[in-house]
């Protein structure tokens, strides 16, 4: 069966006549369209980024005079050759990262990293054949604070550390439920042998 679109009554020119005009709806495969037809018409801004050949990646962390870890601090790294940067802020681990939008042809390139008043200076290095592999450079500020690139979340450990504690916990609680029902024996014993020796 079909179903006719709504209709919407117009004014013909104020003069009291009314015409019937079909009103045009969204149809539910519409957005999909336009998506398609986005991919389709620039690929490469769509997925670029996210090709390991496509992309550069300067991580480090700012440790302070302390040794400690400096959060919420502004770095910038820039390619000085072709002028393509990023700006990121540090978390509360010091830990940042930037990713530059660079191909092959920027091997070799000049990279300047900004961490508060200090700077490092750096190039470009990766095997341009290799399309796999993450293209990626650590470059520290200070000492202290580092810690392992690529290691388990945080809250991996956290985890771990509950789960070791609810473990012993579980354990104590089951060896005295163990205990007392061998007193409870126990004493069960007893009581028979003092009412047999009556």
């Amino acid at each position: 069966m079909r179903v006719r679109p709504p209709e919407r009554r117009v004014n013909a020119g104020g003069m009291g006549r009314s015409t019937s005009q079909p009103v045009r709806t969204w149809s539910r495969g519409a957005p999909a369209r336009v998506t398609v037809f986005l991919l389709a018409a620039f690929p490469i801004a769509a997925w670029a980024t996210h090709e390991a050949d496509h992309r550069f990646t300067v991580e480090g962390f700012v440790c302070g005079n302390d040794g400690r870890s400096n959060p919420n601090v502004e770095v910038v790294v820039k390619d000085t050759r072709v002028s393509v940067g990023a700006t990121v802020s540090t978390d509360e681990d010091g830990y940042y990262k930037a990713i530059l939008h660079l191909h092959n042809d920027n091997l070799g390139d000049p990279v300047l990293v900004i961490a508060g008043s200090e700077e490092r200076r750096i190039k470009v290095q990766f095997d341009p054949k290799d399309l796999e592999t993450e293209r990626r450079v650590q470059v520290n500020f200070g000492s202290g604070c580092e810690k392992t690139i690529g290691g388990p979340p945080r809250w991996v450990y956290y985890g771990s550390g509950m789960g070791v504690a609810a473990a012993v916990v579980f354990a104590g609680l089951k060896w005295l439920r163990k205990r007392r029902r061998q007193v409870g024996r126990r004493d069960k014993k007893s009581q028979r042998k003092r009412k047999a020796s009556l």
